[in-house]
């Protein structure tokens, strides 16, 4: 199919306006990973312009051989540059991107300019998780520089990973997805904290990233059905699984092993009867004296209620939860 070039007034081939490629990176990916249209683009490129000067990326374009300048361009400048059929690489500073590219889209409004071709090319993306490297930067910040989190202790902050777990229940049960986010993020907070204060740690000092490397081999190592060759069909069988794998690990001589002893009554109860049940074991119930000792009736609930697949602690806050709001309505009736 042939092409009629655009032409002027009197007839001739206009000029090409030419092409702007916005040249976009990530401070969390390391620096000189960029992706092959951005290294085109580079090479290809008439004038590369980066207005500023400690730009990361800069050590590995110079080593590539590539020559920057680094001048704050303006709109005008870079339109009128790119006349003839050039092409500008400008690398975003970060400081007064904004003012360039509002001048660009004016410029493009006005229908008065015949404009180049106005690309933004992402060099680096962020993966998966790449939020979490600015959680581990906000954290050094403020563990220097907060005069009550520099002073804070693994004990001292023990109180708040209890109560932030506690909240990321209620949120679930509630069934709010914007608090459910939130109380999350509370959470993970409490990882990140503690890990910071760990590195300080004079005799076993750990980062987040031995805290995230431990579970990550934990878990390729408890799912061999997913990272190896063995098999499990249903979720029985990956739970069973899992915990003969906890007890290798373990080395524990009773299934009760590894229990927190501190947790709430009732699923501490529901927790002890799921490992009995999972194990095997025939284990009786205390017996009760005369009419019966309330917490081994108590007992004898939950461990029904986990043999019947309910959580009997998740089921009493639901009850306080319905008692709570009787409460409410009879003090309205008032």
């Amino acid at each position: 199919m042939n092409v009629t070039p655009p032409v002027n007034g009197d007839g001739e081939p206009a000029e090409s306006a030419g092409r702007i490629v916005l040249l976009t990176t990530s401070h969390r990916v390391a620096p000189g990973l960029l992706s092959w249209p951005a290294w085109q683009a580079l090479r290809g490129a008439d004038r590369i312009v980066c207005p500023d000067p400690d730009h990361p990326q800069l050590p590995y374009l110079h080593e590539a051989g590539l020559d920057i300048e680094h001048v704050t361009p303006s709109a005008r400048g870079l339109v009128e540059d790119c006349r003839g059929g050039r092409t500008v690489v400008v690398i975003p500073s970060g400081e007064g991107d904004r003012e360039l590219t509002d001048g660009l889209a004016r410029m493009a409004g006005s229908g008065r300019e015949r404009m180049p071709d106005l690309e933004l090319l992402p060099a680096s993306y962020d993966l998966p998780g790449a939020r979490l490297l600015d959680l581990v930067q906000v954290m050094d910040t403020i563990r220097a520089a907060c005069p009550w989190s520099s002073t804070q202790t693994h004990e001292g902050l023990a109180k708040y990973g209890i109560e932030e777990a506690y909240e990321l229940v209620e949120a679930i049960e509630a069934g709010d997805r914007q608090e459910l986010r939130e109380e999350l993020g509370d959470v993970l907070l409490q990882v990140v904290f503690h890990a910071r204060i760990a590195e300080e740690d004079p005799d076993e000092p750990f980062s987040i990233d031995d805290v995230a490397g431990t579970i990550v081999e934990k878990l390729i190592h408890r799912h061999p059905h997913v990272f190896g060759s063995e098999t499990a069909e249903t979720p029985e069988d990956v739970k069973a699984h899992w915990l003969r794998t906890k007890a290798v690990e373990k080395r524990r001589e009773s299934v009760t092993d590894g229990i927190p002893l501190g947790q709430p009554a009732l699923a501490l109860a529901a927790k002890l009867a799921a490992r009995v049940r999972t194990a095997g074991l025939e284990v009786g119930l205390p017996a009760s004296p005369g009419d019966g000792d309330l917490g081994e009736r108590l007992l004898a609930l939950a461990v029904r209620a986990e043999a019947d697949g309910t959580d009997p602690e998740s089921a009493l806050r639901a009850a306080a939860r319905a008692y709570r709001d009787a409460i409410r309505t009879a003090e309205g009736a008032d």
